[in-house]
């Protein structure tokens, strides 16, 4: 026979008048649990009055929780919201892993009121039970359906930073971390950056011994004892991704040589053959602006001659000679080698940070027809460049506030900075012996003012505004007398400011080592 509502009240009366006899009203208890078979307005009820007495029944502990997964999982969405709602008050002694697991798997809903609902819920147990609830989440994340997993990792992600410090204890942030290491044992691309992000706000971590077991992690997701395969976009797009993880984690005391090396032995060799993982990204300068934003932090290099070697080789490549002149000693316009200063920005920006650590190389270490040849370069590209800042300085002055924010003037004014940035460093290259003491902020990177020292009013060089018209500080021989001069063409990207592109999904290749595609998961609900 089926329970009625008035079967339910009555029920309820006779257990809230119980008090200390609840246990011997076993069967209304019963009758409120089977309420879950009855229509509507009794699946409702039933919602809010199983949990009311949940824990004064032990032995109906199983069966309570299952009559309430029932209405989680009912056809009319108010009731499995009253149900959800209910749930957090099932978690308690050895049923809070229980609770999170369901509550996990209940993610998957695509009704958002609904998941608001498990979310709040699931934040509800986490402050009972933190490490309880955690193992419900990362169970899903290991054995659970695909879906489940992305929003479990998902909820990770963005919850977790947001609980007090009393609830992300020590031993619970441990057990994130410990927990986290098991699922990047094979992960897609977007879950391990999800996951960087989980971990890269513990507290625990925030130590530089902490720093550096991230770092640790992300080099054996990059497997940076693997060679590059310069024609596997997903290769690429794997070491991209783990490069710009690792790098808010470099710093003075958490190194970058491993990444640098790779790059120096691996990337820059094979820079022109790289495969882009998306259609519209310039894969060479995201390379190395990656290389340049490292190099201030790279230590003790194994082999910092070859590496430096490399370098300079792949900046004479993006430096070119000058043109020959005709017999009237003017240079057609269609002959001007394209001047790169985006790519070349990059690498006299590396060279310059990698070579303070080999300050004779370029006296002992390259042979002298070499480095006459590179100063020849390093001339030329100069003499362009004073021109174009010039040109950018001319354009911009006067200009303030709303003006600058056009997108034609704001690539002007990044051009402006990438420009004097390479003046700067060329200057240092220019002296005798070569000199490695300017310090420049990288163009698409905001300036860092030094602690305790008065701002000082931007110089034009900076801001690009104002009418001063001074000549660059680089001092070259002149070539000839010539005072026409037609300067080469000069190139920025497009993508000239911070470097961003749409994350892939995920990376192609097998299971296992990081970075998987994860086998297909066909579990049902597992209760």
């Amino acid at each position: 026979m089926a329970v009625t509502i008035e079967d339910l009240y009555r029920s309820y009366g006779i257990l809230a008048d119980a008090k200390d006899n609840l246990c011997q009203h076993k069967d209304a208890y019963q009758v409120i649990l089977n309420g879950v078979k009855g229509g509507a307005k009794e699946k409702r009820l039933a919602a809010q009055f199983i949990p009311k007495f949940f824990s004064s029944f032990p032995e109906l502990a199983d069966a309570a929780i299952n009559a309430q997964l029932d209405l989680c999982e009912d056809e009319d969405v108010s009731i499995r919201r009253q149900a959800i709602k209910e749930l957090p008050r099932f978690a308690t002694g050895d049923n809070i892993l229980r609770v999170a697991d369901i509550l996990t798997q209940l993610l998957q809903t695509d009704d958002t009121a609904e998941f608001n609902q498990v979310t709040a819920a699931l934040i509800s147990i986490f402050k009972m039970d933190a490490k309880g609830t955690l193992g419900g989440l990362f169970s899903q994340i290991l054995h659970g359906e695909d879906i489940v997993r992305e929003r479990a990792i998902k909820f990770l992600s963005t919850k977790l930073k947001t609980l007090p410090e009393d609830v992300m204890s020590k031993e619970v942030e441990d057990y994130v971390f410990a927990e986290t290491k098991k699922v990047l044992e094979d992960v897609t691309g977007e879950e391990f950056v999800l996951l960087m992000r989980v971990v890269s706000g513990l507290h625990v971590l925030q130590t530089v011994n902490g720093r550096q077991q991230l770092v640790e992690l992300v080099v054996e997701q990059a497997d940076l004892e693997q060679a590059l395969n310069p024609s596997e976009p997903d290769a690429v797009d794997r070491l991209l991704q783990c490069t710009r993880q690792a790098l808010p984690l470099f710093s003075k005391n958490v190194h970058s040589t491993r990444f640098v090396t790779y790059f120096c032995e691996h990337v820059l060799p094979n820079l022109s053959t790289l495969t882009s993982p998306v259609a519209e990204l310039d894969i060479q300068l995201e390379v190395l602006k990656l290389l340049a934003e490292m190099s201030p932090f790279c230590g003790d290099m194994e082999k910092l001659e070859a590496n430096l070697s490399m370098m300079f080789t792949k900046l004479m490549e993006f430096m070119p000679l000058p043109p020959e002149e005709a017999e009237n000693g003017e240079t057609s316009a269609n002959e001007e080698p394209k001047l790169q200063f985006s790519y070349v920005e990059c690498l006299i920006f590396s060279f310059h940070q990698l070579g303070k650590k080999l300050p004779d190389f370029l006296v002992d270490k390259v042979d002298a027809e070499r480095l006459k040849d590179f100063k020849i370069r390093l001339q030329y590209f100069a003499r362009g460049l004073q021109v174009y800042i010039r040109q950018l300085r001319v354009a911009l002055q006067g200009k303030t506030g709303d003006a600058l924010k056009t997108e034609e003037n704001k690539i002007k004014v990044v051009a402006l900075k990438i420009t004097n940035n390479i003046n700067v460093l060329i200057k240092d290259l220019f002296h005798n012996p070569p000199s490695y003491k300017s310090t420049v902020t990288l163009s698409w990177k905001p300036v860092q003012k030094p602690e305790g020292v008065a701002t000082k009013r931007p110089s034009t060089e900076d801001t690009g505004s104002g009418g001063s018209t001074k000549k660059p500080v680089v001092s070259l021989p002149r070539r000839d007398a010539r005072q026409i001069y037609n300067p080469p063409s000069g190139k920025y990207s497009a993508s000239i400011g911070n470097f961003t592109y749409e994350q892939r999904g995920g990376f192609r290749g097998g299971r296992g080592r990081g970075f998987g595609t994860r086998g297909s998961r066909s579990r049902g609900r597992i209760y």
